[in-house]
């Protein structure tokens, strides 16, 4: 039985240190920002492996309790609790393991910069965010880490607030989320009408009680509530974790720190959606028509996202997209009800997009935070700890059988393959050409950074060493699960039951235990296997072009860019969504704006209500002032008139 005191502990630890390197951070210093809020998330990483480790072994049983009452309004109770179950471990290991290498590395990437108590108060509050939505038992504190990931998230991406980009990424970052979230407040609007409950277990109990149920969205359609519900949660799940055409936010992120890419932006808060799904597997499982909503955009996001990161040239921005592409990945799998392979590359996809994150950070502090990748080259020899983890990095990434990236996208691969579900086809042809694609920018970032001729100027040279112990160290143990993890995991959790109690899957609808009755034996069994299929051969493809291009014929990406101009422009301009929404949205509310400042502000409320009736009063009081002559005969005689006509008006 698990302990509600060691949760309470795992959870207010990151917030308790939050708020000591926050408000006491002149007093306590640097080197106590970084010592308090490194032993919290330690703390809390450790404890949370231990309650892992406990669901490994099959010692421990799903919690499930109410903390405290909240509120209650008529028969729903609001309440704070927690239910931990293996989905809910894997979570909070992953969180609080990645924020622990994120923390350390911080002490070295933010060493000069004057706000460093404040920025560790940042990541350590973040930590207590997604750690409070992942343990939730409840829609309402689920929607409160949330909102409260949202809003750390924007203080993070506008952390350099001196920097306009800075700002206007973290206000972008803002206002989509706004958008996916107002579906997500619908959806639980819908639970709350559906089920009178808040709860997850009684409303996951009830699920089936809403079969046949319609509600009107639009006068005359009617749509099944369960579809109803599924669609709007979901569409906060595409805000968060960046699904299109909800992306645009995640790419312009990269202007804050680098830490916090790792941190948010690959391996946690963007995560949240893919959890929050998976979660509600008991609700997903009754609308085929919102899993195949779900998996229509996780293949149109892997596709066309990956594309645009063949074309860009900031580091940073490059991996940005390849998170967009695995995020579609795994929603992708959550449409073909593979929940667990979604979480398995979730937990995958965090150790090595992290290591990718923080390898490019190392690369950053060594030419002074330059990103362009047109002014590096040759980096290798200076940086041979950073050269060889991101090339772990890249291997997982691509699916290098072995790696742990194989394992999770190869099983992903092929759930799509064996769905019935509507428009499966049309998925794993999107996810079998992301995986060319995937090579095809990752194996370009890997030589334009650190192979070919040195770009960067004399100055920048001259200054190039490999980074900090502080710097590496994280990148090397995010190394070793990127490489191992898929080995060890890959048997219990898609082909064993340690997410029986916590995933449910329609037994119609489960293909991984397909795969796994004709396909898995072992891992080295699965991972010679993959040696046959067609990920491996296109990702091996990937390979042969980037490296004949970039180390024999690196003159032909100009002639490429001239051959396909129309495509390159389109790609450079990421299909122009951000000019539509510029021009049709943002353009659009100021537009709105400005017409109800001029006609209701100005022309009606100023003009009639404030001025006009100013103006009658005026006019009023010009017309009866030449009543007021100042002879008592004329009072007189209005008095006279008067009373004669009450006095004729009570007699007739």
């Amino acid at each position: 039985m698990l302990d509600k005191n060691i949760l309470l502990l795992i959870a207010l630890a990151p917030l308790a240190a939050a708020a000591v390197a926050g408000l006491f951070g002149r007093k306590i210093g640097r080197t106590g920002a970084h010592l308090v809020t490194i032993a919290a998330v330690a703390l809390s990483f450790f404890l949370s492996a231990r309650i892992l480790w406990a669901f490994v072994q099959g010692q421990a049983v799903p919690f499930n309790e109410n903390l405290y009452t909240w509120m209650v309004a008529g028969n729903v109770q609001m309440h704070v609790g927690f239910l931990v179950d293996s989905l809910t471990a894997v979570m909070m290991t992953v969180v609080t393991f990645v924020s622990l290498m994120v923390h350390i590395y911080t002490i070295g990437y933010m060493h000069d910069d004057p706000g460093y108590q404040r920025f560790f108060s940042y990541i350590s509050l973040f930590t207590f965010a997604m750690l409070m939505l992942v343990m939730a038992n409840n829609f309402l504190q689920l929607f409160f880490g949330w909102e409260a990931v949202g809003l750390v998230s924007y203080l993070l991406i506008g952390f350099w607030f001196k920097k306009e980009s800075a700002i206007f990424a973290n206000l972008k970052a803002f206002l989509v989320n706004r958008v996916g979230d107002f579906g997500f407040l619908l959806g639980i609007a819908a639970i709350v009408m559906a089920f009178g409950t808040l709860d997850y277990v009684e409303v996951f109990q009830q699920a089936e009680t809403v079969l046949g149920k319609t509600i009107s969205v639009l006068p005359g359609v009617e749509w099944q509530l369960i579809t109803f519900i599924c669609i709007a949660l979901f569409i906060g799940a595409m805000g968060k974790s960046a699904q299109a055409p909800l992306h645009v936010w995640l790419p312009d992120s990269m202007e804050g720190p680098t830490p916090i890419s790792a941190l948010i932006h690959a391996a946690t808060m963007v995560t949240a959606g893919i959890f929050m799904v998976a979660r509600m597997s008991p609700l997903f499982e009754l609308s085929d028509t919102a899993l195949s909503f779900v998996m229509f955009t996780g293949a149109f996001t892997a596709f066309f996202m990956g594309l645009v990161g063949l074309v860009q040239n900031d580091i940073k921005r490059v991996i940005a997209y390849s998170t967009l592409s695995q995020l579609g990945y795994m929603t992708v799998a959550l449409g073909v009800s593979a929940y667990n392979a979604a979480i398995f590359h979730l937990m995958t996809h965090a150790f090595f997009k992290a290591l990718l994150f923080l390898g490019a950070g190392s690369v950053i502090i060594a030419l002074h935070h330059k990103q362009d990748m047109k002014e590096m080259g040759g980096l290798r020899k200076y940086m041979p700890i950073t050269f060889l983890t991101m090339w772990i990095g890249t291997l997982a990434l691509v699916g290098f059988p072995g790696f742990s990236g194989f394992f999770s996208k190869d099983i992903i691969i092929e759930a799509t393959h064996e769905s019935h579900r509507f428009g499966a086809s049309i998925a794993y042809a999107a996810t079998l050409l992301g995986v060319l694609i995937t090579a095809l920018y990752s194996f370009r970032l890997m030589y334009l950074v650190f192979y070919g001729p040195e770009r960067m100027d004399a100055h920048t040279k001259s200054h190039v060493k490999e980074s900090p112990w502080v710097v590496t160290a994280p990148l090397i143990m995010l190394a070793i699960p990127s490489v191992v993890i898929g080995w060890l995991t890959i048997e219990p959790m898609l082909f064993g039951d340690f997410f029986k109690d916590a995933i449910f899957v329609k037994p119609e609808n489960n293909v991984v235990v397909e795969i796994g009755e004709y396909q898995f034996h072992s891992p080295l069994q699965f991972t010679l296997h993959g040696l046959t299929g067609w990920p491996f051969w296109l990702m091996l493809l990937g390979l042969a072009a980037t490296s004949y291009i970039y180390l024999k014929r690196p003159q032909l990406t100009g002639q490429l860019k001239k051959t396909f101009a129309p495509l390159y422009k389109l790609l450079k301009n990421k299909y122009y969504f951000d000019e539509f929404y510029q021009k049709v949205f943002v353009r659009g509310a100021v537009r709105l704006g400005e017409g109800l400042w001029h006609w209701l502000d100005q022309k009606f409320i100023d003009g009639v209500l404030v001025n006009g009736s100013a103006r009658l009063v005026g006019r009023v009081s010009a017309a009866i002032r030449g009543w007021q002559t100042g002879y008592l005969y004329h009072y007189a005689l209005v008095m006279v008139v008067a009373v004669i006509a009450f006095v004729a008006l009570y007699i007739f």
